[in-house]
């Protein structure tokens, strides 16, 4: 299940973490928070966002001529 859990501390710091997501959809889903809440000041990228999305790349290489 993909969900976007949002953290806020007793500072006032808010996190926001993507779960369920793979690669770079994550930020794009996330987007509109990072807009209502203003700058970004630190970011940390999780395995998940380097995953392809379950996509398989195959490539069918002619061996005779």
């Amino acid at each position: 299940m993909k969900q976007i859990v949002v953290d806020i501390r007793d500072d006032g710091e808010v996190r926001i973490e993507t779960k369920g997501f793979s690669g770079p959809v994550c930020l794009a889903e996330s987007q509109f928070l990072k807009d209502l809440l203003g700058t970004e000041t630190a970011r940390s990228l999780a395995a998940s966002f380097y995953q392809r999305g379950g996509v398989t790349v195959k490539r069918h290489i002619p061996l005779c001529g």
